[in-house]
């Protein structure tokens, strides 16, 4: 591994060559796999928007392997706390037996909400890859993810996950 020397003086691990060997760790062989779960996670956004939901949506992984995935379901629920990713953390803790999801990774087409951020942070699940960052979390989720140790990374199929986003909010105003 190649480390840079940076002004605190203390030797890190350059960022690319770094960011390429822990996705390689987490997720498997290649980005292919990220943009291959992202792209799940995406279709889940899509189901969202065709039930007029807001269009996020949720694929955890864990090993290698999808074990829970879904949409955010608010509206067909009346309940606020139907976020994707509180439905998906549910699944996945129901499947695995134990709410405790240390080694799984949660793909996600919009950066998570507070409420959502905190289930992640609960869950114990350390890392978390955006779509597309949500602008009235953006800032207060980096210091949660820094405070927890969770990884949070962003722009994996930004542009798609923009686009249903947009899409869906032009929809409701021209209504």
């Amino acid at each position: 591994m190649l480390f840079i020397q940076v002004r605190t003086g203390r030797w890190q691990p350059k960022q690319p060559l770094f960011v390429y060997v822990i996705l390689f760790l987490l997720v498997g062989d290649n980005l292919e796999n990220i943009k291959k779960y992202m792209n799940l996670a995406l279709e889940q956004a899509k189901k969202a928007d065709i039930n007029e939901e807001i269009p996020v949506g949720v694929i955890i992984v864990k090993d290698g392997k999808v074990i829970s995935k879904a949409y955010n379901k608010k509206e067909k629920y009346n309940d606020a706390t139907k976020h994707a990713e509180i439905i998906a953390i549910q699944k996945a803790a129901k499947k695995l037996g134990d709410w405790r999801l240390n080694d799984c990774v949660l793909f996600v087409s919009l950066e998570p909400c507070l409420m959502c951020m905190g289930a992640i942070v609960e869950s114990r699940i350390k890392t978390v890859f955006c779509g597309t960052k949500n602008i009235k979390c953006h800032d207060i989720n980096k210091k949660i993810a820094n405070t927890n140790k969770i990884s949070l990374k962003m722009g994996f199929l930004e542009k798609e996950c923009n686009e249903i986003i947009i899409n869906f909010f032009d929809k409701k105003r021209k209504k």
